[in-house]
């Protein structure tokens, strides 16, 4: 570590100034650990911003360095290389561009002790827009607004985490460790955030992949060809063929085989792993989703409700079923059925963002079918709930409190894009491109209760619709503060 620089130089003085400010009620020591811990910057890093890492170096201290991917206004690519200075354990640090589209940036992060055991997270930010004084006359307004929306979600994202690892009993517990933990399917959708969270708790992280193994991962590239799972506490198996594609007979059977195949395998080796008295993981967490239920109609279903029909309910029932092995053997599994994720970088809700931003979207078919959504922040939230949570075991629908139906969807996704929503995707086409899929995965819907999320005491973040698309899309209100815990 170099040098602790306590007195930073002063900014321009025709900078422009942004300060945001967060309270939590952990405390300061466990706020700024947050920050230090391998995954924080992923998890402060939005959706509907995104950033790829060229190169960052694993702590925060003087002399660090990060060389980002970005993208300005209107999609156009730049380059962002930043430093770290200013350093001071459990208080500071401090981002400054050495190469970048600004003409000036530093960003100093102060972390201070609150009243009754809480803390203050203060980001005090100075830039320069390039091309001055025609990039602030230009352009100050967007970057304000900009810059609330990124802030909101940070302190939203940082929040929710540190009640999470509070839950979990992870807080302020200096000699409390992490488990250590297995990750299928790491590099998706869900598995990238979860993974950061789960390091930001302080958990270790094994990815498991498919090619050669690199540094924390290990590789199965087949399902019979299981990695060490020995020294592991839990498994979460994530990985498996998309639904999201026409099926033919040799489709389905590749989406069935992706996930009965791997999972069987896996709970076999832990089973065998328990009945030789050898070290094996206490609890694997399988992802399973709400197509269980079929097509339900206007009828709620929880996690105690039967089967349904169709592919899609085969196909969950039997992923399911393919965790019996390490259930007989006393090993706790939770299958979390997840709804339709919300994220601009994945899922259903990427491919409707681009004719919804052109004005020409709709409800899906008639748009009377129930829609179960969860926001991708509590769909990653509902797996580290399951994995942290001991008593939590079964079935655990990771859905919002509010399913809609496909026409009130359209409606809410309209409004915050500030676009018409009426111009439905009608059956026949739906039909015509994707045949049985269209059917069961798209003019079909459940309506979903997250009973035993709740129940369990999990801290729902997105309670509605408009909320979970606003965090996720980068559209909340500049005015809205993040919500209390």
């Amino acid at each position: 570590m170099g040098e602790q620089q306590r007195d930073l130089s002063p900014p321009p003085a025709n900078s422009q100034r942004f300060t945001a400010q967060m309270e939590s009620p952990c405390s300061a020591r466990a706020l700024f650990d947050w920050h230090e811990r391998p995954g924080a910057f992923e998890r402060l890093c939005p959706p509907w911003d995104p950033v790829t890492v060229i190169h960052k170096d694993d702590h925060i201290r003087d002399g660090a360095l990060a060389e980002l991917r970005i993208k300005l206004p209107l999609g156009i690519p730049a380059t962002l290389k930043v430093t770290h200075e200013g350093y001071i354990a459990g208080e500071r640090f401090v981002d400054r561009q050495l190469s970048g589209p600004f003409s000036y940036w530093r960003h100093v992060h102060s972390v201070s002790p609150g009243d009754e055991g809480g803390s203050t997270l203060t980001d005090d930010i100075h830039y320069q827009l390039p091309l001055p004084p025609f990039g602030q006359l230009f352009g100050g307004a967007s970057a304000r607004a900009r810059l609330a929306q990124l802030f909101h979600y940070r302190h939203t994202t940082t929040r929710h985490d540190l009640q999470l690892h509070s839950a979990a009993g992870l807080l302020d517990k200096p000699n409390q460790k992490g488990l250590k933990v297995a990750v299928s399917g790491a590099r998706g959708l869900i598995g990238a955030p979860l993974c950061a969270l789960l390091s930001t708790g302080g958990h270790e992280v094994v990815r498991l992949v498919r090619r050669p193994a690199q540094l924390g991962e290990r590789a199965w590239p087949n399902p019979n060809e299981l990695p060490e799972l020995g020294d592991l506490d839990a498994v979460i198996h994530l990985a498996g063929e998309s639904v999201a594609q026409r099926w033919s007979p040799l489709k389905k059977q590749e989406i069935l085989d992706s996930r009965v195949l791997r999972t069987r395998a896996l709970a076999e080796r832990i089973a065998e792993l328990s009945r030789q008295g050898e070290p094996h993981p206490k609890t694997l967490i399988c992802a399973s989703a709400v197509g269980y239920y079929g097509d339900t109609g206007d009828d709620w279903v929880e996690e105690s409700s039967p089967q349904g029909e169709g592919f899609l309910a085969e196909v969950c029932e039997a992923w399911e079923r393919a965790c019996d092995p390490a259930r007989e053997v006393g090993v706790r599994v939770v299958h979390v059925r997840v709804g339709i994720v919300l994220a601009p970088n994945g899922g259903a809700l990427q491919r409707l963002l681009p004719p919804f931003l052109l004005g020409g979207g709709g409800p899906v078919g008639h748009g009377r079918q129930m829609m179960s959504w969860v926001s991708l922040h509590d769909a990653v939230g509902a797996f580290y709930w399951a994995l942290t949570q001991p008593e939590v075991e079964g079935a655990l629908n990771a859905v919002g409190p509010e399913p809609v139906s496909s026409a009130e969807f359209a409606r809410t996704l309209g409004r915050v894009l500030r676009r018409p929503a009426i111009f439905p995707a009608p059956a026949f086409a739906l039909r015509l491109a994707f045949g049985e899929m269209a059917d069961e995965a798209l003019l079909s819907g459940q309506r979903v209760k997250p009973s035993a999320l709740l129940s369990s005491g999990y801290p729902m973040l997105h309670q509605t619709l408009e909320e979970a698309l606003r965090f996720e899309l980068g559209r909340v209100a500049p005015t809205r503060r993040p919500p209390s815990p």
